[in-house]
């Protein structure tokens, strides 16, 4: 018995526009530099007064980087690497352009994230006296899961609804399903996409008393594998529907919920076997027209052996997938985006990444899960980001 009925083909919508920002710099030319050199990220964790014994990957500059004066409501950390993803790439161009052809009404702001502003909560209450918060966080906006949604739009001038996808670890993935939805549904006409998480003392700590951070780089698929290692990225792209004109685009969406477990997959990797299907039957592909899968692997134990063998069901022996959160850790709300971010990289450059800091596969893997990088000309790339509770979304992006 079939496990869901295939959902019908949609119509692909044009990417006009994307960009990254991680622990391997600012911009797409960044991502693209060390993805190809091989040049990690992640450092000796470094963040807070009392550094958890772990390794991250963190955006270098946040401490200076203060929002302008007209954006100084919204000020934390994680609205200053927001600021930062925007203005790299001509994605602000892009944002303008988006906003002349159809109206700031009809543009959607669809942003994902797992712990928004919560840093600068952590940091009323570190510095709260009597239990008054001091007066320069004394700022609601900050303090609520919608902060960073709020201050992209306020960043931007889009006036069209403005969403926040809280799904843990496929929030920013599903932006991109939930933008096709409003722009088929003919709510909007386009939409800004994208996701922001930065480190905190909620997300570090948190993720150790769950067992899952390791005291060394992560290394995704290894034989050896022991945990994640955090870390933190902002990405943004602009989708509309396609005049002929696109040489990017979204081609597929797939989205699934296990509600197996709050925190570990469905063993028969069922979830991530229907997004995968779903993502390809919207697409209109059979799985051996995918030429890359930048996999979801966190590398913990769990989580890592059931997406390798839900891939090695569904894949063929050709395909490369590889994690590429050896390079710059687990984002966590972020992961979609810049994930996603890196298939469009493939797609465009051909630079199809491997796993960074693995040696040994581990026995679930099949020939589908890459180490080393290749290069080559790919017409379809693949995203997979699964997250807590089974909240899992694939997405498949094409080259015209």
């Amino acid at each position: 018995m079939p496990l869901s009925t295939a959902p019908a083909p949609i119509e692909a919508l044009a990417i006009r526009a994307y960009t990254a920002t991680t622990a391997l710099g600012r911009g797409r030319q960044a991502q693209a530099d060390a993805l190809s050199a091989r040049r990690g990220g992640l450092r000796r964790n470094d963040f807070g007064a009392d550094p958890l014994d772990t390794w991250i990957g963190r955006v270098d500059g946040l401490e200076d980087a203060a929002l302008p004066g007209t954006l100084a409501a919204w000020e934390c950390r994680n609205n200053r690497l927001a600021w930062l993803a925007l203005q790299q790439d001509g994605l602000m161009a892009a944002i303008d352009a988006t906003r002349a052809r159809h109206g700031r009404d009809r543009v959607a702001i669809v942003i994902g994230t797992s712990t928004s502003s919560i840093g600068a909560t952590e940091e009323a209450y570190a510095r709260a006296q009597d239990g008054d918060v001091p007066a320069d966080l004394q700022r609601p906006a900050v303090h609520q899961p919608h902060s960073l949604g709020g201050f992209v739009q306020a960043a931007t001038g889009l006036a069209g609804p403005c969403i926040t996808v809280a799904t843990a670890c496929s929030s920013s993935a599903k932006v991109f399903a939930q933008a096709a939805r409003l722009i088929q549904a003919g709510i909007v006409d386009a939409a800004l996409v994208g996701g922001v998480d930065t480190l905190c003392g909620s997300v570090l700590f948190g993720f150790n008393s769950l067992g899952l951070v390791s005291a060394q780089p992560a290394r995704p698929f290894d034989r050896d594998r022991d945990g994640l290692s955090l870390g933190e990225a902002g990405g943004f792209a602009v989708l509309e529907r396609d005049d002929g004109s696109a040489t990017l685009r979204l081609c597929g969406y797939g989205e699934s919920s296990d509600a197996h477990h709050m925190s570990a997959p469905h063993p028969d990797g069922l979830g991530a076997r229907l997004a995968m299907g779903d993502a390809l039957a919207r697409a209109a592909i059979a799985p051996d027209q995918v030429g890359y899968l930048n996999l979801h692997g966190t590398a913990t134990p769990a989580n890592d052996a059931v997406e390798a063998r839900a891939i090695d069901a569904l894949f063929g022996d050709g395909l490369h997938a590889g994690s590429t959160k050896g390079w710059t850790g687990h984002t966590l709300g972020a992961a979609g985006i810049v994930e996603s971010v890196f298939a469009l990289i493939a797609l465009e450059d051909g630079l199809l990444p491997g796993t960074l800091n693995s040696e040994s596969p581990d026995q679930a893997c099949g020939p589908q899960v890459r180490f080393d990088n290749a290069q080559r000309r790919i017409d379809y790339a693949m995203n997979n980001s699964f997250g807590f509770g089974g909240n899992n979304c694939s997405l498949v992006f094409g080259r015209a």
